[in-house]
């Protein structure tokens, strides 16, 4: 969906997808697959890309979005909703049960990885005395 909007006047604002790349980290090939998702929809000009603070700021959210867990599909969800919904309740809530979900998926890797380091520092006591008693340490 590469839908075109007219470029804006605010042409302070406006960023070729190099320098948004580089200002955010990111690869020029990730902010296209982001724009190929919908995430994004850059204005054009010719074949160019350009980038207002609307869509910078919406690359920003993405990107915490990912480093949050959140699929693409999910945090696709959350901007579309933005959107639609000038009170941002709807979004909200939605986010709100994807958060907690998210959370209890967290608690629960953290109990499982706090059970497997709690054994395997049992293994390594055991192994190290077995060693200091047969002298082999």
């Amino acid at each position: 969906m590469n839908a075109e909007r007219p470029v804006t006047d605010d042409h302070a604002q406006l960023k070729g997808i190099q320098e948004v790349a580089k200002e955010l980290g990111l690869t020029m090939r990730a902010l296209r697959f982001y724009e190929d998702k919908g995430l994004i929809v850059p204005q054009r000009v010719g074949t160019t890309r350009i980038y207002g603070k609307r869509e910078v700021a919406r690359v920003r959210l993405v990107q915490r979005g990912r480093r949050l867990g959140f699929s693409v599909r999910e945090i696709k969800e959350f901007l579309d909703l933005y959107d639609v919904d000038p009170e941002h309740a709807e979004q909200m809530r939605r986010f709100l049960v994807r958060v907690r979900e998210r959370l209890a998926e967290l608690e629960h890797r953290r109990h499982a990885i706090e059970e497997t380091i709690a054994e395997l520092r049992a293994l390594e006591k055991e192994t190290a005395e077995s060693l200091a008693r047969h002298g082999k340490d």
